[in-house]
């Protein structure tokens, strides 16, 4: 698997932006079939960070509804990745 394909984009809530401030942790869109070893060497790969731990949780699609028909999202994949003390990703430069 590709390492560019496997990260698919940052998960930024309020939660995770606290959560990368207090415990040092990212979360990211992975893909579905990806697994904590590759999640884990591609972030250190494309980041140049020190991994230390990995959390991964598929997340249901929500059933949504536009008039009389309903609609499902796709499911899809988060993994918090926690890195090792000093080591930090910046999504958003300034």
């Amino acid at each position: 698997m590709n390492l560019y394909s496997i990260i698919k984009k940052p998960h930024v809530t309020e939660k995770t932006s606290l959560g990368s401030d207090n415990t040092n942790t990212v979360a990211l869109v992975v893909d579905k079939n990806a697994n904590k070893i590759e999640i884990k060497q591609a972030v250190e790969s494309l980041f140049s960070v020190s991994v230390s731990c990995v959390r991964t949780v598929n997340v249901a699609g929500k059933v949504k509804r536009a008039g009389k028909s309903y609609g499902k999202r796709s499911n899809w994949k988060k993994a918090y990745v926690t890195l090792q003390d000093g080591q930090s990703i910046d999504f958003f430069e300034v």
